[in-house]
């Protein structure tokens, strides 16, 4: 009887003794960070943070994982995170991308969010590596006051924490603030806390426990354009007769601190630079070169505010709205363009054809809330796929258009919260068969032939009654 009561407490001892070297065991726990270096820019309204992490892996096993923390209230606004490897020394160090994707972990303290980083290499017991990682966030910059005038400045709320949440013990950390100008009404003291110019220098922090968190607020002012698209339709059509057609639709809002009070576009255009300082009203779209046919219009008619400058490289769209934009004001219009079939579609070495083309949003500095594109393929193509290098939601729909018989399959793509670092290329896989390109002018021909037969039998035919 005493034998198995033996053996059942020798089991749960050995259980609970792996759980416990596995947990002791984990990246949580072996890893530690060295140094930190972390620098957020609020030059614009969206928020690029850059953070320098020099990681030792102070374990006895190898750590293959990095994992970044995010508090909640950040996690919503996150657009992007990257992360490189830096290899070698001096002038023979050289940048390798790795993997990063969100994940979970147990016991979350105050539902903090997690990146895990995938290095390139099993980082071995005593080794350490230097990891680059930018991520950006929007809709963080909370306009206060709320309500600004025409001549009035626009001023921002930036929150954050003067220490980096981090799962890992970190031996040494700093934190730089850049604002837009030296105009800062007010921050919080994180001793030893230093500004100079343009920079809020937080730190250097030494040996600070994992998850340590400090709140900061930056009250400071920021005229830049808080140019938000909150929903962009593209549409890219594809006709094997040698073109493609662009058709992107915007609904534009200025997203910065409401206008209240009356404008006047007398003091607007006499003193631009004290009235309406935090408005905007050019924006520049980067298209693709070879552009042709382009237009720009609303709802009212053409725009003819609009300047086009093309080279070989590069087009660049600069255009107007009717009226200038200010806090909360939102304005709603078309750009469409053509572009040479031989520059974007290609063959595959399956004998699939594929669209390269660029995800994102052509204007420059602005924030997509939704975007969604839609790439139409020809009438009689199979199996559709899409290849693109961030996650996206996608579905299948169905279009008709002139003379289309079962209509024509497009691919459907759809993303939240894009910044201009989205603006990479995408492809679409499609099999087409050369043969439904006569579909269309044989419909064509057969509707001459028949009304021109129809024309003969017509003449040819006494109707008439009398003999």
């Amino acid at each position: 009887m005493e034998a198995p009561i033996r053996a059942r407490q020798t089991l749960a001892l050995t259980l609970f003794s792996l759980l416990f070297f596995l947990s002791r065991s984990s990246p949580l726990h072996i890893l530690l960070i060295s140094n930190a270096e972390r620098r957020i820019d609020l030059s614009s309204h969206i928020v690029k943070v850059y953070l320098t992490l020099k990681v030792e892996n102070a374990g006895s096993t190898p750590a293959s994982e990095v994992v970044l923390a995010f508090p909640p209230t950040q996690v919503d606004h996150l657009a992007t995170v990257e992360a490189l490897a830096t290899k070698g020394k001096r002038k023979k160090t050289t940048l390798v991308h790795l993997e990063v994707k969100p994940t979970e972990l147990p016991d979350a303290p105050n539902d903090t969010k997690y990146f895990t980083i995938y290095l390139a290499n099993p980082l071995s017991s005593g080794e350490s590596t230097t990891l680059e990682v930018l991520y950006m966030l929007t809709h963080s910059l909370e306009p206060f006051p709320a309500e600004i005038g025409q001549s009035e400045p626009q001023l921002v709320f930036y929150r954050d924490s003067a220490l980096i949440l981090s799962p890992y013990h970190i031996k040494q950390q700093t934190t730089f603030i850049k604002t837009p100008s030296t105009k800062v009404e007010s921050f919080t003291r994180v001793e030893p806390t230093n500004r100079a110019g343009t920079e809020i220098k937080y730190g250097p922090y030494q040996d600070r426990p994992s998850y340590s968190f400090s709140p900061i607020l930056v009250h400071f002012e920021n005229n830049s354009p808080f140019a938000v698209v909150e929903e962009l339709v593209r549409e890219v059509e594809i006709s094997h007769w040698g073109n493609i057609q662009v058709t992107e639709q915007y609904t534009l809002v200025h997203a910065g601190a409401r206008h209240t009070g009356v404008f006047s576009r007398v003091d607007y255009q006499s003193r631009s630079s004290f009235n309406g300082v935090s408005s905007f009203r050019h924006l520049l779209a980067r298209l693709p070169p070879r552009v042709h046919s382009v237009y720009y219009r609303d709802e009212i008619g053409n725009i003819s505010s609009s300047h086009l400058r093309t080279n070989s490289r590069k087009s660049e769209l600069e255009i107007e709205p009717r009226y200038p934009l200010f806090g909360g004001w939102k304005a709603t219009f078309i750009i469409g363009y053509g572009l040479p079939l031989q520059d974007f579609l290609f063959e595959s070495s399956d004998d699939r054809r594929y669209l390269n083309f660029t995800f994102g949003c052509p204007l420059l500095e602005t924030v997509v809330d939704k975007l969604t594109i839609k790439v139409v393929l020809p009438e009689g193509s199979k199996d559709p796929s899409a290849v693109v290098p961030f996650p996206v939601e996608q579905h299948l729909e169905t279009k008709y258009s002139y003379l289309d018989v079962v209509g024509r399959t497009v691919v459907v793509l759809e993303k939240k919260n894009v910044v201009p670092v989205h603006n990479s290329n995408f492809q679409v896989y499609y099999t087409f068969k050369p043969i439904f390109m006569l579909a269309e002018p044989l419909m064509l021909v057969s509707a001459f032939f028949l009304f021109f037969v129809a024309c003969l039998a017509y003449l040819h035919i006494d109707l008439s009654i009398s003999k």
